[in-house]
């Protein structure tokens, strides 16, 4: 792509108003930016309204692109369009896909075979071990793990992907010159560094609550399955998972606690359809795809009384001196050695719950 080209496509995806869906429109109709620019007004205004054709006809607006140019100056920042051969394959199967894309990191994970992982914010600390196993897992036979960057699940299925060289790539809501949530700033540096960030938004798009549903389309629409990890009911993992479903993508659950308020969001995708999952082969062998190395399953030592009395659900520091027969001061001990081997996490609410490693 020449320098014009490249102006043109930031010039139109920059002029304000212009939605993405215009654009396409645009694009149909005049074949490329910088046909779009040598239209007439009045060409221009039987696609547009009467303003945004005067501000198209008005020609690249200089100093709004001057900034993305900047940007792109620096190692690893890219822009990638609609008529680059590197633009992801998979987004052109789905009914909005975003003209330009911005990236920083890897291009060439975008048009990798790739797995959706997302679920819950706030998730369990087995949610957490689930996430990062799997797309560890996945990641290892080569699947690129796509997620969204959120803290929680999505963050754990960047950390498992990270270990192997599937290589991982975050969708975000914002510019990508703006890291959110900004705990996550470590973990977006080692992916721009070893994977990719992907964005839709211009530099300098703030955290805007109507972005995340939208950016959902692009993490789903650029892979071949979305896992759901742990979700609440009301979840944007949930809008996520449908908009998978509705591009003709695989949806996986894994499924938990009937007590568990965010193992219901994956329990209600199951019952609706989705596959329920409790390995990372089961994954492969639905999309059909090579085998992972095993890992040795756990051994239960069905004569231990805290593992007898504590299950897999979380339970209370009384009902486990209850179950178990042992003294308080015993149990103590055992909770705290155990949290300390990582086999026991400490929930709110003064909860305990076993972690399957």
């Amino acid at each position: 792509m020449t320098f014009d080209e490249l102006q043109a496509w930031l010039g139109l995806s920059l002029t304000p108003g212009l939605s993405a869906k215009s654009y396409r429109a645009l694009l149909s109709a005049f074949g490329g930016p910088e046909r779009v620019y040598a239209a007439s007004r009045s060409e221009l205004g039987r696609y547009l309204t009467a303003d945004l054709a005067t501000r198209v006809a008005g020609g690249i607006d200089n100093a709004r692109i001057a900034n993305s140019l900047n940007w792109l100056e620096q190692p690893g920042n890219r822009v990638v369009t609609l008529a680059d051969s590197d633009y992801p394959q998979r987004l052109l199967q789905i009914p909005d896909p975003p003209p330009v894309l911005y990236l920083k990191g890897r291009r060439e994970l975008l048009n990798r075979s790739a797995l959706a992982i997302v679920g819950s914010r706030n998730a369990t600390p087995q949610g957490i071990l689930n996430a990062e196993a799997f797309a560890r897992n996945l990641s290892e036979v080569g699947l690129t793990i796509i997620s969204g960057l959120a803290t929680g699940i999505d963050a754990a299925a960047h950390r498992g992907s990270l270990k192997c060289d599937g290589g991982t790539i975050a969708v975000v809501g914002t510019g990508l010159d703006i890291i959110y949530p900004a705990r996550n700033k470590a973990l977006a540096h080692a992916i721009a560094e070893n994977g990719a960030i992907v964005s839709e938004f211009p530099l300098g798009t703030p955290s805007i609550a109507s972005n995340f549903p939208r950016r959902n389309r692009i993490i789903s629409g650029m892979s071949a399955g979305c896992l759901v990890v742990e979700a609440a009911v009301r979840s944007g993992s949930l809008i996520t998972a449908r908009l998978a479903a509705e591009q003709g993508r695989e949806v996986f659950a894994i499924p938990g606690s009937i007590h568990s308020p965010v193992a219901r969001g994956c329990h209600a995708l199951i019952k609706q359809g989705a596959k329920l999952v409790e390995s990372a082969q089961d994954i492969l062998d639905e999309l059909n795809l090579s085998t992972i190395r095993q890992t040795p399953a756990q051994v239960e030592d069905n004569d231990d009384p805290l593992w007898r009395a504590m299950g897999f659900d979380p339970v209370s520091f009384d009902r486990l001196v209850l179950l178990s027969g042992l003294t308080a001061s015993a149990l103590c001990a055992m909770l705290l050695e155990r949290e300390l081997q990582g086999q026991i996490a400490t929930l709110p609410g003064g909860l305990y719950q076993r972690i399957v490693l």
